[in-house]
């Protein structure tokens, strides 16, 4: 991938993190932290809400349809392991319990969330 395209992508990637984060707080959740590196791989956001904390991957595809099918296994246990590290270091959040949601971005910029999309085997 050239770095025109890699600079375009992160923009895309950037818009629609900052769709799902506006989607979150309107939601009532509070967005905790956006782009979080840990050692196990990135975090797009960490969102609480009355004690539920959700680790959520923003997935930004031309259709809802597309972007619904982009979270390979892979990608799960990533997220799974970074966000374990993230409680590891951030041990007060999550008293109500932890899931994972899929927030999905179209070209149109809606968004669609999946809530507990997938659970830690």
């Amino acid at each position: 991938m050239g770095e025109d395209l890699r600079k375009a992508a992160d923009r895309r990637g950037r818009h629609a993190e900052a769709k799902a984060a506006a989607a979150l707080a309107a939601e009532g959740w509070a967005v905790l932290a956006q782009r979080v590196r840990t050692p196990a791989g990135e975090i797009d956001l960490v969102a609480e809400r009355e004690g539920l904390l959700a680790f959520v991957e923003v997935k930004a595809r031309a259709s809802l349809t597309e972007a619904a099918f982009a979270l390979g296994p892979r990608q799960r246990a990533r997220l799974i392991a970074a966000a374990e590290a993230w409680m590891a270091a951030n041990p007060a959040h999550g008293t109500a319990g932890v899931r994972f949601d899929v927030l999905l971005v179209d070209a149109e910029g809606r968004v669609r969330r999946i809530a507990d999309a997938f659970r830690v085997e």
